[in-house]
């Protein structure tokens, strides 16, 4: 896993805004947790406007482990906290994230493709025993066929999974995990054997 810095902010007046010790713990949390080795995070800009402190990381599923190789599966964490507790959240703390990679042609015409992505999350939420509510999101996916002189190409199809929900139980860390293990659900790649212990992965 990455090393991830933490980067103070600025709010929307300019001033800058200094982790409060609730957030700095779970971001402590975050740069210890262990995700499977074929996922590859980085920290990216986070969202300056939608709480007092926020993380953003971005990842991709890359069976190689070679950064250089082109990644099966994409998405983003976002870890927002707001001590005020914004009535739509149910808590101080809110995750927004999405994770999208290509699947088979025939997934596109399955009329519970929706059902089953969603079902995906609440496996992986569940799978690590976490608590959660307040929880939102879409499932999409997109048909490309192509005609004429590309008519000679495959069809394409790209499922995206898009959810909110408000960690209930202060366990960031499991939090990010279960993410991580979406994407490589997304990505279609099996589960880790039982007994097999994902390694931290370095970018």
């Amino acid at each position: 896993m990455s090393r991830i810095q933490s980067r103070p902010r600025k709010a929307s007046g300019g001033e800058i805004v200094r982790d409060e010790s609730t957030f700095a713990q779970a971001l402590a949390s975050v740069h210890a947790a262990v995700l499977r080795p074929e996922v590859l995070i980085e920290e990216v800009p986070a969202p300056t406007r939608l709480a007092p402190s926020a993380l953003a990381l971005s990842g991709e599923v890359i069976p190689s482990r070679n950064a250089d190789d082109e990644p099966i599966a994409t998405g983003r964490f976002v870890l927002l906290h707001d001590p005020e507790e914004p009535e739509p959240w149910e808590g101080p703390w809110r995750v927004v994230t999405y994770a999208k990679a290509a699947v088979e042609p025939e997934v596109g015409h399955d009329p519970y493709v929706g059902r089953v992505g969603w079902s995906w999350l609440t496996d992986a939420l569940d799978a690590r025993d976490l608590q959660w509510g307040a929880e939102a999101g879409a499932v999409t996916c997109v048909l490309s066929e192509s005609f004429g002189a590309l008519s000679d190409r495959e069809p394409t199809v790209e499922m995206e999974i898009r959810a909110s929900w408000t960690p209930l139980d202060g366990r960031i860390d499991r939090h990010l995990q279960a993410w991580g293990d979406l994407l490589c659900t997304v990505a279609g790649l099996p589960p880790l054997p039982e007994g097999v212990v994902a390694l931290p992965q370095r970018r």
